[in-house]
């Protein structure tokens, strides 16, 4: 790894930041001043910032309970995003696997991990999510049955693959699906003759979100969760 890009990765310093610094004198590479802002540095050295040692993190996985109003966006000039309620230091290279309308609450997935996020939203891998849907009207039968067996879209040629639906009440279901589409549960409820009135997610794969997770709060996923996605 080049010298300029292990001090911007490693530290709050952006690239062009980082090689002031290294033409400056303020980086040492084993107690030894380096100036060259392009040189390769060795996996196993030691490498210091104002005499501050450096390391590069490892990947972060982090699950939010996410509010409604907060925009599933790394940044956004009008809205609240799911970055601005995490501290600074840990939105660096993070970005959402699996986004939330704005008005949709629940479990949201960050990640530095490219790879591991593509796991959770390409359509080619089968990464069930289960939502909470508060309806408008009782759900009836006919529409379980159309929810199950998969159904088009406004505006679409495939039909939904079969979801799975549980009835906690007449007016609230736990909708599983294992697709991404633009709105898809709203869509799906509307094709039925209902309608969403709030709508929550609780569980990607077998990560479920935590239920001591107030409103806004994060925190790290387990090792176990993070394999859980694989």
């Amino acid at each position: 790894m080049r010298l300029d890009q292990f001090i911007s990765t490693s530290s709050p310093l952006s690239r062009k930041e980082a090689r002031r610094a290294i033409h400056a004198g303020r980086v040492e590479v084993n107690t030894e001043v380096w100036k060259d802002t392009g040189k390769h540095v060795p996996a196993d050295a030691d490498i210091s910032l104002d005499g501050a040692q450096l390391t590069i993190q490892g990947e972060r996985y982090l699950m939010l309970n996410k509010p409604a109003g907060v925009v599933s966006a790394t940044r956004d000039s009008d809205h609240p995003t799911a970055l601005d309620l995490l501290p600074a230091e840990l939105t660096r290279d993070l970005h959402i696997a699996g986004r939330l309308d704005a008005d949709t609450t629940g479990l949201l997935l960050l990640t530095t991990d490219g790879k591991w996020s593509h796991r959770v939203t390409s359509p080619k891998v089968d990464c069930p999510k289960t939502y909470r849907v508060t309806l408008t009207t009782p759900i009836s039968e006919s529409a379980i049955e159309e929810l199950e067996k998969g159904i088009v879209l406004h505006n679409e040629a495939m039909p939904t693959k079969p979801a799975q639906v549980n009835v906690v009440e007449p007016q609230l279901i736990e909708l599983t699906i294992s697709e991404g589409r633009y709105h898809q549960v709203k869509r799906m409820l509307a094709a039925v003759g209902n309608h969403v009135e709030a709508l929550h997610r609780q569980s990607i794969g077998a990560v479920s979100l935590d239920p001591a997770l107030r409103p806004g709060e994060y925190r790290e996923l387990t090792e176990q969760e993070i394999a859980s996605i694989a």
